[in-house]
């Protein structure tokens, strides 16, 4: 058996209905479970009432209904005998004199659970106090169902060694306080709602935000399977909604409005819910956890090789549907946290080294952004460039360009004789291109920085951003470190994106400058040009990609991943550009760097959190600087 990885198999399905026609709305069914089945689903789960449907309204009340149910929860018994799923479907169920609206739970040939509807709607168009009964104070009981005896209340967990979970019914989602909510506090990992919704102008997005909403607060799957359109037209139409949700995140839709049975299905990863429950401190240990039965399911962990959910290669860049709303909402946080600072300071000042590449040019827009947000005069922005030894003429033309165009104060301070005096103070070889070569210059340029604040009183703005910290790809106590780093949240993958969004706003000749600079490739350029003086020292040649670097940073900081997982990740999402040795060869120099780096970060300097990973010790991320790993074992 291979490893799973945590991710459990889900499926909601939305089958063909006739309205009170138990024995064709059972054929469905069964038909659905044989293909879940064959897509090796562990759990899979039907629309509320689905056995009758829905939309029966007195017939619920019929004796032969009644019976017919009994008969087709026999008929779905049989049927799970030859499949391992688990299977949820909706019934209505007589209990103690009362009809009770219910999810029933089978899987191999038994019924492990029932679990009734705790809230019945009964405003507007719903009428469900007119039939059912609800089971909000049922706990504890059992119930005789095919002469079975069988678990049955609202306080049924279900759980296996490798998930665990709950189920609510339709309005119980859209009550104040939805019984997920304590579910989820007493343990479970995934909510199923078998519902009937039907559809209005604007619901259905409403409807997707509750859900989303809920399993981001309980830090939950949810899966959720609404009747379809073959419930009765009389006065409702049913669209058949399928959804299933990852902790605030819609996984899987289904196509609304199909004359055609549906199933959807897609992995959920337990890992994410249960680091996300393990920081968050509303999840520890709770009495609740013991007024709720846990009833035990079979079932095999989900082989790796069966995964089929879709990774991102990006998990730092938001989706294009939303990726301007975010830039601009992540423009704004760097512009005041800096507004903050410089107004608490009262500085005269903002100093930023401009070196022509992306980050220094992320960094300068958000001081000149913030200068103009605090009614300051743009020349209080002072943008230094500072040549070396490995600047080349395309960057040096777009750093004295780009301060131009951008109407700050721009100096510019030729670093390499002072490299030099330096080197002959040391004893260092100029023609010796090691570390020293590099970090001198590195270290030289802030000095410079910071001297310049000293004589302009003004706060030196950093401009590593969050993949280099994650590195450790700064020099110590030279571009590492500032007075304010505004970068320092954002990771290389997404500096990008920041740039071209804030280039869209801004006049012709600046937009090609800033375009320009997106063409150029990431370089300290510390190391000489090459013979057509074009950038020699590429920083992914050495590092390796910040793509790849930034996808296992976000695992590994995230939801604290194993190598092992991280790696089958990066396979699911860069399968078809990096081979397997590749990302195995990156992701031990990410390890090694992201271990051996710690003290960079230790005492790095402030500056505003903007997404849901930061490296800051004040924050996040509180790590010993000598914690060692043995990458090599375990990869």
């Amino acid at each position: 058996m291979e490893i799973n990885y945590g991710f459990v198999r889900i499926a909601a399905a939305v089958p063909e209905l006739k309205v009170s026609d138990v024995l064709f709305n059972t054929e469905k069914i069964i038909e659905l479970i044989h293909v879940a089945e064959e897509n090796r689903t562990q759990v899979v789960c039907f629309p509320e009432l689905c056995i009758t449907g829905y939309t029966c309204a007195d017939l619920f009340f019929q004796q032969q209904l009644q019976e017919e149910v009994l008969k087709a929860l026999s008929e779905i018994q049989m049927a799970t005998l030859s499949v391992s799923c688990a299977v949820i479907v909706g019934a209505p169920l007589r209990f103690r004199n009362r009809l009770f609206n219910t999810a029933v739970v089978l899987q191999k040939g038994r019924i492990i659970g029932i679990v009734p509807k705790t809230f019945l709607p009964n405003h507007g168009e719903f009428y469900e106090k007119r039939w059912f009964a609800s089971g909000k104070n049922l706990r504890g009981q059992t119930i005789v169902c095919n002469e079975q005896e069988v678990p049955f209340g609202v306080d049924l967990i279900f759980f296996s060694p490798s998930f665990s979970f709950g189920i609510e019914i339709c309005e119980d989602l859209w009550a104040p306080l939805p019984p997920s909510t304590e579910l989820c506090m007493a343990g479970a990992e995934i909510i199923f709602n078998p519902s009937a919704s039907n559809e209005l102008i604007g619901k259905h997005e409403y409807r997707l935000q509750l859900i989303e909403q809920q399993s981001a607060r309980c830090h939950a799957g949810y899966v959720y399977s609404s009747s379809g359109m073959y419930e009765s037209t009389t006065d409702l139409v049913f669209s058949g909604s399928a959804v299933i949700a990852e902790n605030g995140k819609i996984l899987e839709t289904s196509k609304r409005f199909s004359l055609d049975s549906q199933l959807i299905f897609n992995e959920i990863d337990v890992d994410i819910l249960r680091y996300e429950r393990m920081h968050n401190s509303n999840f520890g240990e709770d009495a609740l956890q013991q007024t709720y039965r846990k009833i035990e399911m079979q079932g095999q962990p989900l082989e790796q090789k069966e995964i089929k959910r879709t990774v991102s290669p990006y998990p730092f860049v938001p989706p294009v549907s939303k990726r301007e709303e975010s830039c601009s909402e992540i423009f704004s946080i760097q512009t005041s946290g800096l507004a903050k600072r410089w107004l608490h300071t009262q500085a005269k000042s903002l100093i930023v080294g401009i070196s022509g590449g992306l980050d220094s040019t992320l960094a300068l827009l958000v001081c000149v952004k913030t200068a103009d947000k605090l009614g300051f005069d743009r020349k209080t922005v002072i943008g230094v460039t500072m040549p070396g030894f490995g600047t080349t003429n395309r960057t040096y033309g777009n750093a004295l360009n780009l301060m131009k165009s951008l109407e700050i104060t721009g100096l510019e301070i030729s670093i390499k004789e002072a490299c030099l005096q330096h080197f002959k103070d040391i004893g260092h070889d100029p023609d010796v291109h090691d570390v020293i070569f590099e970090n001198t210059q590195a270290r030289e340029r802030t000095q410079i920085l910071m001297d310049l604040a000293n004589k302009y009183n003004g706060l030196v703005i950093g401009t590593g951003d969050l993949s280099e910290l994650a590195l450790g790809w700064a020099t110590y106590n030279g571009d590492h470190m500032s007075m304010y780093a505004v970068n320092s949240g954002i990771p290389k993958t997404l500096v990008r994106y920041l740039v071209e969004y804030v280039a869209q706003s801004m006049e012709e000749k600046t937009k090609t400058i800033l375009e320009d600079i997106l063409k150029t490739p990431v370089s300290p350029e510390l190391l000489p040009a090459d013979e057509y003086g074009e950038i020699h020292q590429k920083t992914e040649d050495l590092v390796g990609p910040y793509e790849l670097h930034d996808f296992f940073l976000y695992y590994f900081v995230r939801f604290g991943f194993s190598p092992k997982k991280i790696l089958f990740l990066a396979q699911k999402a860069f399968g078809d550009k990096y081979s397997e040795a590749i990302l195995r060869k990156w992701l031990k120099v990410f390890l090694r760097r992201f271990y051996s780096q710690q003290f960079k970060r230790s005492c790095m300097p402030d500056g505003p959190k903007v997404g849901s990973i930061n490296l800051s010790p004040r924050g996040d991320w509180r790590m010993p600087s000598d914690a060692g790993f043995h990458w090599d074992d375990i990869i």
